[in-house]
């Protein structure tokens, strides 16, 4: 870390405004989940736990896209795919998880937003994910988002809007919301992991390198040049190209990537979907224990008369 800072400076490494917008956030949700809150109607005080989890779901924002990640992300592929994991498979779940159940309903009240709720129907956040995130790595498309910064931007929001209405039918922290239970929600989950396979599997078991943005010294430098303040020529004075970062050859630093990504992804739903599965077991069998209880007593009544 110290390393980074010593090549790119404190501000390229940890991004000053990205802290204090990412600050700013944080002191916003404590206001509104601490004073802030007799402003909602029929709201709670939020657990501990929950704070935690949203400023923890921050933090990795944060640390993806203004801290040394967003620097490593531009570095190498491996770097790239820890980044896209941690934004996109990581912190969406605590940043939900974290908000309490009163703010969202207040959320999705708003006129604007009720009339958009359809958009949070399972199938169309699993496609919306999917297929965002599969398009954005084909090589041509992922080359043109790296190099060109507004698209860049732009993709990511997208991205990270997507994710989080993917991972909402999964961690639904408002009851009447949560549309999906059981195994449908278990479904819901296998399908998310299987959508994500072939992008996964592109990248893994291709046996050349396919993103010149990792490969070619000037698309590297160019892309680089979003977060590093100097230009393509600069950099290439200073490091050369990507080979100076390199600690495997391309092809390797590519399948490594891929397969961070996939061991994230599975660690990710693996953990929600046994989560789930105990759930719905703990459920069936309460359901069945009550049902056992009412039978006994019927039959009970029924010697009497």
């Amino acid at each position: 870390m110290f390393g980074l800072v010593e090549q790119f400076g404190f501000s390229a490494v940890w991004s000053p405004l990205f802290l204090m917008f990412s600050l700013f956030i944080a002191t916003l949700y404590l206001w509104l989940v601490g004073p802030g809150r007799e402003r909602f109607k029929d709201s709670k005080p939020v657990k501990f736990t929950q704070k935690v989890s949203f400023l923890f779901g921050l933090f990795l924002v944060y640390l993806s896209h203004g801290g040394p990640l967003d620097i490593l992300a531009h570095l190498t592929f491996t770097g790239h795919m820890i980044m896209m994991s941690v934004v996109y498979l990581v912190a969406p779940p605590f940043l939900i998880l974290g908000l309490p159940a009163w703010f969202l309903r207040a959320f999705f009240n708003l006129k604007w937003i009720k009339k958009s709720t359809f958009l949070l129907h399972p199938i169309f956040t699993v496609l919306f994910f999917n297929v965002a995130f599969s398009i954005y790595h084909i090589p041509m498309v992922h080359d043109f988002v790296m190099t060109h910064y507004n698209v860049h931007t732009a993709y990511y929001i997208l991205l990270f809007v997507a994710s989080m209405m993917m991972w909402w039918p999964i961690v639904c922290p408002v009851p009447e919301m949560d549309n999906i239970w059981g195994v449908k929600k278990m479904g819901y989950i296998f399908l998310n992991g299987a959508l994500l396979t072939p992008a996964c599997a592109l990248i893994i078991f291709s046996r050349t390198s396919i993103y010149g943005s990792f490969t070619d010294p000037t698309i590297w430098a160019q892309a680089l040049g979003y977060c590093f303040p100097a230009s393509s020529t600069e950099i290439l004075n200073l490091f050369s190209g990507p080979q100076a970062f390199a600690f495997t050859k391309p092809v390797e630093d590519q399948q490594l990537g891929g397969v961070i990504m996939k061991l994230i992804q599975e660690f990710m739903y693996g953990g929600f979907l046994l989560y789930t599965f105990r759930q719905w077991y703990a459920k069936e069998k309460k359901k069945n224990a009550a049902n056992d209880v009412e039978e006994r007593l019927l039959n009970r009544h029924g010697q009497r008369v």
